[in-house]
């Protein structure tokens, strides 16, 4: 069974008291529409999900002064970006089972996914208003445009069975980790950082970021539709390509780390690091 399917949140244990603000957050934000159409579907759409963005922003924030409402505020638009985008790649992946449970289209249609998608940039849209920050409306625009562009590339490459190590890393970089970097950016600016202090966060946020994809790959190796399995089969010999993974898994890793590097130490910057050791297991490879 692939990662997104384990049906407990293996970051419950050392962060449940954040995850439980953060949905109460979430929970709140989705009240404010409880006489939409789309009240019911969203809830279903938020239901499950690990929380790991909107944990990075809040401890980034926490790292470099505090999190004060609209940190928890831009965890939730984290966090529905991350929906948004789970719903449409379900449907171009042809995902059946998302959560221990339907995917979003198969529970209520492709229209109802398309529409939701859409009404989910326009949560964000409110959220990023609110918020007033310039620079937290770019930033969450700029990653909605990155990870397109990474399911686009990625549809390319899987069409010409053409990929390389290079793609690969470009995908992670847009579909995933830019969405991890945004959210300890953001947190960076509203916890009142340093640019110094902004840009060591967002380094960390983007390396562990591909890390966590890397490692989501490695335990999903079976997946024919992966594009890492692309690289298997190109390959003269698969262990070459787990080998040079299970590589960049360890440097990625390694790299979120030194991105703290600037941060004062304190607990924030504790429960940071041991993020990272999320991303470190080795998976049960075919040799």
């Amino acid at each position: 069974m692939d990662r997104k399917n384990i049906e407990v949140n293996p970051l419950l244990e050392t962060y449940e008291n954040y995850i439980k603000k953060i949905d109460s957050s979430l929970e709140s934000e989705l009240d404010l529409y409880s006489e939409s159409e789309f009240i019911d579907s969203l809830k279903y759409a938020t239901e499950g999900g690990k929380r790991i963005r909107p944990l990075i922003l809040i401890l980034a924030a926490e790292s470099v002064g505090k999190a004060d409402e609209n940190a928890y505020v831009a965890s939730c638009a984290v966090e529905l970006l991350h929906t948004e985008s789970v719903i449409h790649d379900d449907i171009i992946d042809n995902e059946t089972l998302r959560r221990h449970k339907d995917p979003f289209y198969i529970k209520y249609g492709y229209n109802t996914s398309i529409l939701s998608g859409d009404f989910v940039l326009g949560l964000i849209l409110n959220i990023s208003s609110r918020i007033n920050n310039p620079r937290i409306t770019k930033d969450l625009s700029t990653t909605a445009m990155l990870m397109s562009e990474g399911e686009i590339l990625e549809g390319k490459l899987e069409e010409s069975e053409d990929v390389t190590f290079d793609d690969y890393l470009k995908v992670i970089e847009y579909k995933t980790a830019t969405a991890f970097e945004t959210a300890a950016r953001l947190g960076a600016i509203l916890g009142g950082g340093t640019e110094e202090e902004i840009e060591a966060l967002s380094e960390y946020g983007k390396n562990i970021g591909v890390a966590y994809q890397i490692q989501d790959d490695l335990h999903d190796w079976k997946n024919e539709d992966k594009l890492f399995n692309l690289l298997i089969k190109k390959s003269s010999d698969p262990r070459d390509v787990f080998n040079k993974m299970e590589d960049l898994l360890k440097n990625y890793s390694q790299k979120a780390r030194f991105g703290l590097r600037k941060i004062t130490d304190g607990d924030a910057k504790s429960n940071l690091e041991n993020l990272i050791k999320f991303t470190i297991f080795k998976a049960r490879l075919p040799y």
